[in-house]
């Protein structure tokens, strides 16, 4: 048996290395999801667009007896993996919580800064555009930071962005999309179901206290999950909410310690050798089940169910939300418009200048004033070149779209603003940290001595 990882080898295992495979996940996650976009654009502005709408505008309707739900599939995609999307951002939240960047004040404290001034600063800027407008309601569009498409970015930039900086940002993002959760849920939401909330209450009462009692069934937690789902979504908040929720109930400890696992394998093993000299194939195999269901169970379900998503959100669910909600046609007409719109211009600006402005001016505060320091091996120029990266705010934005503007027009004069303003974060972000000077061959040592196996 092994011992328990201490020094290098638990840093290595504990915090480098998931954070190396979010980072991974994500850059990759990018191209599939700029493929989407892409092909979103083409479908909707080829000749072949009326499928494209007449498609993602199919209704679909599920009769359950107790409740019926009846959307197009668009909408299905936007409030049902969208869920599972939200989901996977709340294990990301709560990791980052119990034992990443924002475990401890002092850690938390820049990045937490850094999104603050991030969100408020572009929503000012859009509301300034907007006040008193028909556009009024968009003002939370330009608050949100694409972690894939900005993650991605860095990436392409190699070992010119400091590890550091990549686990800053990634931190950045993560407190961003809570507070874009929170804003879908405070401001997004038009009426609540009494009736419904109190169900949704109970189903959560009932998966906490599931958990607390050690019960590990899987199918359980999935039955009671879906059931939440619904809850929450006939309550009026959107239904990506309970995803989030469910996130924050998932137990972040493992049911068995590294001490325990040993000692009951150690058993086991013992018990594997007797069945198998007796040739007893049935108890061998038995004992065998034994043994995976036990190392399963010293891996905390938060970071067994980040590991087993992620992969599905990244490659698969923001892709397909992408495909059904970045085509727009792009006529003459509606270009025309979109340039001339407070709308359009509030979200381009709010992204573009909003966004590194707002990051920039909160970490130089809290720097200053001695709560945050900036990330081992950078320096401020990486903070503003951090700020216009931020800008990419592709995913949460659309999905923001979709909750503010029922009219249609309102929709794509948004969506152009973000695609243009996410561009232009992207190119001007990769171009200004390309310039800078890379990381110190002393701290790429230090790395990757991390990252290798003791």
């Amino acid at each position: 048996m092994t011992s328990a990882p201490t020094g290098r080898s638990f840093v290595r295992e504990r915090f480098v290395q998931p954070v190396a495979a979010f980072v991974n996940t994500e850059a990759s996650g990018a191209i599939l999801l700029l493929a989407a976009t892409l092909v979103a654009l083409a479908w909707a502005n080829s000749p072949w667009e009326g499928s494209y709408f007449d498609f993602w505008h199919a209704r679909l309707s599920a009769d359950f007896n107790l409740f019926r739900i009846e959307e197009t599939l668009g909408h299905l995609v936007n409030d049902g993996l969208m869920a599972i999307f939200f989901f996977v951002v709340g294990l990301e939240i709560k990791r980052e919580l119990v034992r990443g960047e924002l475990a401890s004040p002092r850690k938390a404290a820049l990045p937490v800064a850094a999104a603050a001034g991030g969100m408020v600063v572009p929503a000012i800027i859009y509301a300034a555009w907007n006040v008193g407008g028909e556009g009024a309601k968009g003002w939370g569009i330009p608050m949100a930071t694409d972690i894939a498409f900005a993650m991605g970015v860095l990436a392409l930039l190699g070992t010119r962005a400091p590890f550091s900086l990549k686990v800053f940002l990634l931190a950045l993002a993560i407190v961003d999309d809570l507070g874009a959760i929170l804003v879908i849920a405070l401001f997004y939401t038009e009426s609540v179901s009494f009736e419904a909330g109190v169900w949704a209450l109970i189903l959560a009462a009932a998966i906490f206290g599931a958990g607390r009692a050690g019960l590990r069934s899987t199918d359980i937690y999935v039955v009671l999950g879906i059931a939440f789902w619904i809850a929450v979504y006939k309550t009026g908040v959107h239904a990506t909410v309970a995803g989030v929720v469910l996130a924050m109930l998932t137990p972040a400890r493992a049911f068995y310690s590294q001490r325990a696992f040993e000692s009951n394998a150690m058993d086991l093993l013992v018990a594997y050798r007797h069945a198998r000299d007796r040739g007893d194939q049935e108890q061998a195999q038995q004992v065998l089940s034994e043994i995976e269901e036990l190392s399963r169970d010293t891996e905390a379900p938060l970071d067994r169910l980040e590991h087993q998503l992620h992969p599905w959100v990244s490659y698969l669910i923001v892709p397909v939300f992408a495909l059904a909600n970045a085509g727009v046609v792009l006529s003459g007409g509606l270009i025309a418009d979109a340039v001339e719109s407070p709308v359009t211009l509030g979200i381009v600006l709010g992204l573009a200048v909003g966004k590194p402005l707002g990051v920039v001016l909160a970490c130089l505060v809290a720097v200053r004033l001695g709560v945050a320091q900036l990330p081992s091996n950078t320096h401020f120029g990486h903070i503003i070149g951090i700020g216009l990266v931020a800008g990419i705010g592709f995913t949460v934005s659309l999905f923001i779209t979709g909750l503010a503007f029922s009219e249609q027009a309102l929709a794509d004069e948004a969506r152009i603003g973000i695609l243009a303003a996410s561009f232009v974060a992207g190119v001007v972000g990769f171009a200004y940290l390309w310039i800078l000077p890379g990381e110190p061959e002393q701290a790429l040592e230090s790395e990757g001595s991390l990252l290798q196996a003791e």
